[in-house]
């Protein structure tokens, strides 16, 4: 009779830690209801956007510090609003539709449409405050963090640590919980399979194995924002030091003045947004992509921005979208409209 009692303790026990594991895995997610499904505005953001992108259902996704909106050409919803109350940094679509939400001080959120699933250094994230998110090739989604960087695979994280001049990968299972130096801004893979993390130390590459510091006449690129690869294999870097273009042998510098973000678009051009003249003030530019083989090629002012302009976005119908300190913007060609009011202010 003990027997069949002390096998009916252990299930009993296995039961209940069964049903408590499955408690606090659900725990994380939020499900969408009636209730949560978002509020739709007749405005978008009209705080610190930070990064924009659109889906591959056309809608324009924006990361800002009152929530993530999204647009669909007619209205603004505010997803978040109703069910996380947090900031905004980053957002990314990976390839099968799911939307992955950076946040400053609550980690990132997977969602999927009906439910938003939370990542922080409990789940394995290095650090809670998520800066930028990229997708490789491989489907692996990387996260530039305070301290470094995550890498999740599906299952698990994988973090690498940067610590002074150097970056390594932890296998301790190392976070951190409070704001670290060196967060990491941009993340690309260029067409070769390296990985290049511009951070607020140094930048480096990555082939798999190592990491090195890219450096030009043996001085590291420090504090780099932005970091892309056109469609000629060129890396742009953009920080307190200016815009610059390496090549593969040659680094050109374009401006000295402090850059933020750049894209490339469909025509080659290459937008920044950059101080003026070394001055507080923000503003929008254009390099046209024709002229970009001279050291002085012809440079477009789109619009000056006050004290920040943040992320940068053409889309499919060739309008630029850039965010700023009060909201959001779309650049047609012509006009400018900002959407932090019902009609819009041209």
């Amino acid at each position: 009779m003990n027997k069949y009692l002390q096998i009916y303790t252990m299930l009993l026990m296995l039961f209940l830690y069964t049903s408590c594991q499955q408690k606090q895995k659900e725990g994380k997610k939020i499900i969408i209801n009636s209730e949560t499904k978002g509020e739709i505005t007749s405005h978008g953001p009209q705080w610190i956007s930070r990064t924009i992108i659109q889906d591959r259902k056309n809608n324009i996704w924006i990361a800002s510090f009152t929530g993530v909106f999204r647009y669909n050409g007619r209205s603004f919803t505010n997803i978040t609003s109703k069910v996380i109350p947090a900031r905004f940094f980053s957002v990314l679509e990976d390839k099968k539709g799911n939307f992955w939400l950076g946040t400053i001080g609550s980690g990132t959120y997977y969602y999927d449409g009906k439910s938003f699933q939370n990542f922080t250094t409990k789940e394995g994230l290095l650090n809670n405050e998520v800066t930028s998110i990229y997708e490789d090739r491989k489907g692996n989604i990387w996260f530039g963090v305070s301290g470094g960087v995550s890498s999740y695979d599906g299952k698990s994280f994988r973090n690498f640590i940067i610590d002074g001049n150097e970056m390594n990968e932890d296998q301790t299972g190392k976070t951190f919980p409070n704001r670290r130096p060196y967060e990491t801004n941009s993340i690309i893979e260029d067409k070769k399979g390296n990985f290049w993390f511009a951070t607020r130390g140094n930048t480096f590459i990555y082939d798999g194995k190592t990491f090195s510091i890219f450096t030009h006449n043996d001085k590291p690129y420090k504090n780099v924002r932005s970091i892309i690869e056109d469609k000629k294999g060129n890396i742009w870097l953009g920080g307190p030091d200016g815009l610059w273009r390496y090549d593969g042998s040659a680094h050109t510098n374009f401006t000295k003045n402090f850059v933020g973000h750049i894209i490339e678009d469909k025509k080659g051009n290459i937008w920044t947004n950059s101080q003026r003249d070394n001055s507080q003030v923000w503003a929008l530019f254009r390099y046209d992509g024709n002229s970009l083989s001279d050291k002085k090629p012809t440079v477009t002012e789109i619009k000056s921005g006050g004290k920040g302009l943040f992320g940068i976005l053409e889309t499919r119908d060739g309008n630029i979208w850039f965010g700023s300190m009060n909201g959001v913007h779309r650049y047609n060609g012509k006009t400018i409209t900002d959407f932090k009011s019902k009609d819009g202010q041209k």
